[in-house]
C-alpha cells in the first residue's frame, strides 16, 4: 500500500499526520522550543516510535520547502513497512527456506533503494533495517527501487541484535559481509539465511557481527579496498542463489 510521497511541515499538517495513521520515519522538532502545539506531537511520535531529532533553526529553514514549518518537519514514509513476520510468512508460502537481507546503518537512500531491488530480483522473501542512522522508505528509496518496493516486504526494527537472536531460534543462520572472512565460494550459504549488509563507511558494526554465524567475503583485485554496498549485497546474494540451484557445490 503506497502513502503519498511528500515532507509535511507546520504544526496543523504534522499533527494530522499523526493522529491520520500515516506512518512518519522521522520528526525534526526545534530544539528548545517549549510550545504546546509542538509539546503534542512529540508527544504523538512518541507514542507511535517516531525517531525524533531535535535541530536548531537554521537546519529547519534550510530543509523547509514551504518556508512556513513553524518549528516541526516531519518525513513520511513513502511505502508502509512489513513486519519480520510477514516476511517469514512469505516463505512459508512459498515453501522455501528462509533468505533475508539485514541492513545495519545504510544511509545512502539510492543504496536501500538499489539492494531491495535486488533482493527482489534474487528472490529473497524481505528486507531489515533498523529504525536508527539508517535511510527509510522515502520516495527517493522508492525509485531507486525501480518498482521493487511493491514487492518486496521491508521491516524496521529497533535492534538488529536482537532480530537476529529471535530469528535464530527459529533456525535461521547469518552470513555477515566483511573483510577478512572467509571467501564466499568456501562458506556453505544453503539453507535459511540471513545476509547482514553493512554501513557504506564503517561496515557492519561489531555488536551485529559477534551476533553473525560466519563473516564472509567477496575477493578482491583491485587497488582499492571495498565495494559499494549494493553491489556487494548482489554479489554475496547471487553466491547465495547459486549454491541454492547447485545445492551447496
Amino acid at each position: 500500500m503506497r502513502y503519498e510521497e511528500f515532507t509535511i511541515e507546520g504544526r496543523n499538517a504534522c499533527m494530522e499526520a499523526f493522529r491520520s495513521g500515516k506512518t512518519i520515519d522521522k520528526l525534526f522538532v526545534l530544539d528548545g522550543c517549549k510550545d504546546g502545539p509542538i509539546l503534542s506531537i512529540v508527544r504523538e511520535a512518541k507514542k507511535q516510535d517516531t525517531l525524533i531529532q531535535y535541530v536548531k533553526k537554521e537546519r529547519l529553514d534550510q530543509m523547509s520547502e514551504t518556508k512556513k514549518h513553524q518549528g516541526v518537519i516531519a518525513y513520511a514514509a513513502a511505502y508502509e513497512y512489513a513486519t519480520v513476520e510477514d516476511i517469514l510468512k512469505q516463505a512459508r508460502e512459498k515453501k522455501e527456506p528462509p533468505f533475508l537481507f539485514l541492513l545495519d546503518g545504510i544511509e545512502d537512500p539510492h543504496n536501500l533503494g538499489a539492494i531491495i531491488r535486488t533482493a527482489n530480483l534474487c528472490g529473497a522473501h524481505g528486507v531489515i533495517i533498523p529504525k536508527h542512522r539508517a535511510a527509510g522508505l522515502t520516495a527517493s528509496v522508492a525509485r531507486a527501487s525501480a518498482g521493487a518496493l511493491n514487492y518486496t516486504p521491508v521491516a524496521k526494527v529497533t535492534n538488529l541484535s536482537k532480530t537476529i537472536d529471535e530469528l535464530k531460534e527459529q533456525g535461521i543462520w547469518f552470513a555477515c559481509a566483511d573483510m577478512g572472512g572467509e571467501l564466499m565460494y568456501g562458506a556453505n550459504l544453503t539453507g535459511p539465511i540471513g545476509l547482514v549488509i553493512g554501513n557504506e563507511g564503517d561496515g557492519v558494526s561489531r555488536l551485529v557481527k559477534e551476533k553473525c554465524d560466519y563473516i564472509t567475503s567477496i575477493p578482491m583485485k583491485g587497488d582499492i579496498d571495498s565495494l559499494n554496498a549494493s553491489v556487494a549485497a548482489g554479489v554475496l546474494a547471487y553466491e547465495i542463489v547459486r549454491q541454492r540451484i547447485n545445492g551447496g557445490k
